[in-house]
C-alpha cells in the first residue's frame, strides 16, 4: 500500500490518481504551486496533465461503472460516510492544505471543513432515500412504478475557492447515485483535492470509480469532448460555463453550472443598521470576497445612506489583513496575482465612473510578506450601471449604491445578469416577504449575512448564475440520475 498523502510543512506531491493508481502525468510536467499569503513557500508539486490523461481517466471510469451501479446506493452510501469519517479525522490537516494553497485563514479553513463533513454526511443518508415512486396503474394487476438510474461517467470541475467543499459536493452525490467519476480540481488547490480523494479511496472509491486528473483548460476540453462522459458538473465563470454547455449541446452531454454572482444587500430605511453592518461585512469581507455568494453591492435606502457608510468603513478599517500564521489577522489574501489584479481594476474603473473610495483601495504589503494582500475596500456614489456593479470582481471590494426607497432599491438589485445570492435588512415583515417574492435570486437572505445556506439545502443561482439542477440537496439527483418508468403486470 502506498504511503498515506500529507499536506505537512514540506513541500507535497499531488497527484493524479487513475485507475487506481496514484501517478504523475502521462508527459512527466509539473507545475509548483505557491502560498498566496507568502509566496517564498512551495506548498505543493502538481501534475501538469494533458488530454492524454483524461482520456485514460475516463477509460478507468468507464470500466468501473458496471460493478459499482451494481452495489447499489445503500453500500455506495456506506462508501460516502466512511469518507466523512475520514475528512473528519484528518480536520487540521485539511484545513492546514486550504490554508497554505488558497490562503484561507484557519478559522475559515477549519469553517470548510466542517462544512464539508456535513455535506458528506447528508449526502451518505441519501442512500437509503434514493428511489422513485409507485403509482396507480390504469390496468388491473399492473404494478407502475418509477426508479433512478445514474447516468453514467461524469466530469467534474472544480474552482479554487472551495477547494475542499465543492469538489466534496459533487463527488459524494455523483458516488452515491452510481455514476463513476473524474474530477478536475482547479490548479490553483491541487493538494487538498487530492487529500479528498485520497479520503474517497481508503474509503473504498478506488480502482476507477473516482479518478482525479490535475491539469489546466486542455484536461477540461477533454472530458467535455469525451463520448463516454455524460454529464459534466461545473463550477465557475459564466464565459467557462457557456463554452461548456454549448461544445456538449450536439450530443446532448448534460451539464449542471454553477456560475458568477454580483450579489447585493439591501438595506431599507427602517433596518437594524449595526446588525446589517455586520452582516454585509462577513458577506463581503469573509474569505476574502472570494465567495460566489459574496456581497459585492450594498443597496441603501438614502434616508440611511451615510450612516451605514460610516459604520462599513469602520468595520473594515478594523480588519487586520495578514496571513493564515497571524493569529490576529481577520482578512486574508486573494488567491492569485491575476485576482489582485482583477481587485485593481475593478477599483481604477469604479473611481474613472464616479465612484469615491471611502476606505482601502489598494493593495497592502507593509509589515506583511510577500503576496497577494488587497485592503478591504468601501466604494460610494457607484453608479448601478457601471462596470464595478455589473461584473464580478470576486475580492473584498464592496460597492456601495444609494436607491429612493423599496421599489427602486429592488429595480436595482434585480438590475444584473446574476442572480445568485441576496440579502433584505428590514424590520418590516412584509417588506421581507415582498422582497423574497421579488428578489430573482437562488439563495434570499433576511437580517444575516447574504452567502450560501444550509449543507441540506439547495446551493442554487437564477439568471445567468445557474444552470441545471441546485447542488447539496434532494435536487442534485435530477442531474445525476434518469428517472425510469415500468409497469408490471401480474
Amino acid at each position: 500500500m502506498e504511503p498515506r498523502l500529507t499536506a505537512g510543512p514540506r513541500l507535497a506531491e499531488a497527484r493524479n490518481h487513475v485507475a487506481g493508481r496514484w501517478c504523475g502525468a502521462a508527459s512527466g510536467r509539473s507545475r509548483d504551486n505557491r502560498n498566496p499569503g507568502d509566496l517564498a513557500e512551495t506548498v505543493s508539486r502538481s501534475a501538469d496533465s494533458a488530454a492524454a490523461d483524461a482520456l485514460a481517466a475516463v477509460a478507468a471510469a468507464r470500466a468501473a461503472l458496471a460493478a459499482w451501479r451494481s452495489l447499489g446506493p445503500v453500500r455506495r452510501g456506506e462508501v460516502v460516510l466512511r469518507a466523512a469519517r475520514l475528512v473528519a479525522e484528518r480536520r487540521a490537516e485539511f484545513a492546514a492544505a486550504i490554508t497554505r494553497e488558497q490562503g484561507k485563514l484557519p478559522h475559515e479553513a477549519l469553517g470548510e471543513v466542517d462544512r464539508t463533513v456535513a455535506l458528506l454526511e447528508f449526502t451518505a443518508g441519501e442512500g437509503r432515500r434514493l428511489g422513485g415512486a409507485t403509482l396507480p396503474a390504469d390496468d388491473p394487476r399492473t404494478l407502475a412504478l418509477t426508479r433512478r438510474d445514474p447516468i453514467g461517467v461524469v466530469a467534474l470541475i472544480t474552482p479554487w475557492n472551495f477547494p475542499l467543499a465543492i469538489p466534496a459536493w459533487k463527488v459524494a452525490p455523483a458516488l452515491l447515485s452510481g455514476c463513476t467519476a473524474v474530477l478536475k480540481p482547479s490548479p490553483l488547490t491541487p493538494l487538498t483535492a487530492t487529500l479528498l480523494v485520497d479520503c474517497f479511496v481508503e474509503a473504498g472509491a478506488g480502482h476507477g470509480v473516482l479518478n482525479l486528473v490535475h491539469g489546466g483548460r486542455e484536461v477540461g476540453e477533454a472530458l467535455v469532448d469525451h463520448p463516454d462522459v455524460a454529464g459534466v458538473s461545473f463550477t465557475g465563470s459564466v464565459e467557462v460555463g457557456r463554452a461548456i454547455h454549448v461544445a456538449g449541446a450536439p450530443r446532448f452531454l448534460r451539464t449542471q453550472l454553477e456560475m458568477g454572482g454580483k450579489n447585493a444587500a439591501l438595506v431599507l430605511a427602517d433596518a437594524d443598521l449595526d446588525r446589517a453592518a455586520d452582516a454585509i461585512v462577513a458577506g463581503a469581507f469573509g474569505q476574502a470576497g472570494q465567495r460566489c455568494s459574496a456581497t459585492s453591492r450594498v443597496v441603501v435606502d438614502r434616508a440611511v445612506h451615510d450612516a451605514l457608510v460610516r459604520r462599513l468603513a469602520a468595520r473594515a478599517e478594523a480588519l487586520r489583513v495578514g496571513p493564515g500564521t497571524d493569529p490576529d489577522a481577520r482578512l486574508g489574501p486573494v488567491v492569485s496575482a491575476e485576482r489582485l489584479h482583477a481587485c485593481l481594476e475593478g477599483v481604477r474603473r469604479a473611481t474613472a465612473d464616479g465612484a469615491t473610495v471611502v476606505t482601502g483601495g489598494g493593495r497592502l504589503t507593509e509589515g506583511l510578506p510577500d503576496g497577494y494582500f488587497m485592503a478591504p475596500t468601501v466604494l460610494d456614489l457607484v453608479r448601478p450601471d457601471s462596470h464595478v456593479a455589473q461584473e464580478e470582481i470576486f475580492g473584498p471590494v464592496l460597492s456601495v449604491i444609494t436607491c429612493d426607497g423599496p421599489e427602486d432599491g429592488l429595480r436595482i438589485v434585480n438590475g444584473v445578469r446574476y442572480g445568485m445570492a441576496a440579502a433584505v435588512f428590514t424590520r418590516d415583515t412584509s417588506l421581507a416577504l415582498d422582497a423574497l417574492d421579488r428578489i430573482d435570486v437562488g439563495m434570499l437572505h433576511v437580517n444575516r449575512p447574504g452567502v450560501g445556506a444550509y449543507p441540506h439545502m439547495p446551493h442554487i443561482g437564477a439568471k445567468e448564475s445557474q444552470y441545471g439542477p441546485a447542488e447539496c440537496s434532494p435536487q442534485v439527483w435530477d442531474f445525476y440520475t434518469e428517472l425510469r418508468s415500468a409497469c408490471i403486470s401480474y
